[in-house]
């Protein structure tokens, strides 16, 4: 299996618009973050965890020809603001599979009506299969078993979703003991790690680190990183040797 994080940065990116912060003037590319996302793959299957607002360079750089579909993990614009981009996959491959909470749905009808309109539907628009997540029911996608695991963001239901061993959580704040116990014994987690001081949404850093000390995987990975958690040389230097600051392009196997 092969993940390469797409984006590792929070909603607004890294760096912001017209910010002098000196993360956001970085030259260090590490810290140069777009939205956050995934590409897995594993045989001949290719997924997308969210599709924000960077979908269309995301898929370029990673020279990305072919997907098997997109699983949401929530509504929120720097998820999901990228879905028109799916018409190069879908002109070469007809309607394209997505995976969501049946509120996500519910949001992408209203912002994206003319791609889920059923009746005198554009003729570019592209189209999707939609295939309803629900807590404790997992499901296998070209054999491989997935796990939805419940958390919040706030008070808002967020997915994270568990690929035989390996986890990609984000945007989670509060998580049920249920669900934690269903990341047990992964080799590799992904979690957000949004900054140094406490967020109302977000994990902090130390959240975080305390969230993986209490999961235990081989391996973790942060992600959903803002300018305010620092440098990635710095952080880097101070994580547990089991933890590693996620990157945009970087590419890890399992």
């Amino acid at each position: 299996m092969q993940i390469t994080f797409l984006g590792t940065g929070t909603s607004q990116g890294i760096p912001i618009i017209g910010s002098d912060h000196p993360v956001c003037l970085s030259d260090d590319p590490r810290d140069k973050r777009l939205r956050v996302s995934i590409l897995i793959s594993w045989a001949n299957a290719t997924y997308v965890v969210d599709c924000g607002p960077d979908f269309r360079q995301q898929m370029l750089r990673a020279n990305c020809r072919h997907i098997d579909g997109i699983l949401f993990t929530h509504e929120h614009a720097d998820h999901t603001a990228g879905l028109d981009d799916i018409r190069p996959f879908y002109f070469r491959q007809g309607d394209i599979h997505t995976y969501a909470h049946k509120r996500v749905f519910g949001e992408l009808q209203r912002r994206f009506d003319y791609i889920f309109a059923t009746e005198n539907k554009y003729p570019g628009a592209p189209g999707v299969i939609q295939h309803e997540v629900k807590n404790n029911h997992s499901f296998e996608l070209e054999g491989v078993r997935i796990t939805p695991i419940n958390a919040f963001h706030y008070k808002l239901q967020v997915f994270g979703y568990r690929f035989d061993d390996f986890a990609y959580l984000t945007d989670v704040k509060t998580m049920e003991q249920a669900e934690k116990d269903k990341l047990k014994g992964l080799k590799v987690l992904v979690v957000n790690a949004l900054r140094i001081q406490e967020h109302i949404s977000h994990f902090s850093l130390q959240e975080a680190l305390d969230f993986i000390a209490e999961i235990k995987p081989e391996r973790a990975y942060l992600t959903h990183i803002s300018h305010l958690l620092g440098f990635h040389a710095e952080v880097s230097k101070e994580l547990p040797e089991n933890v590693f600051l996620a990157y945009d392009t970087l590419t890890i196997t399992i």
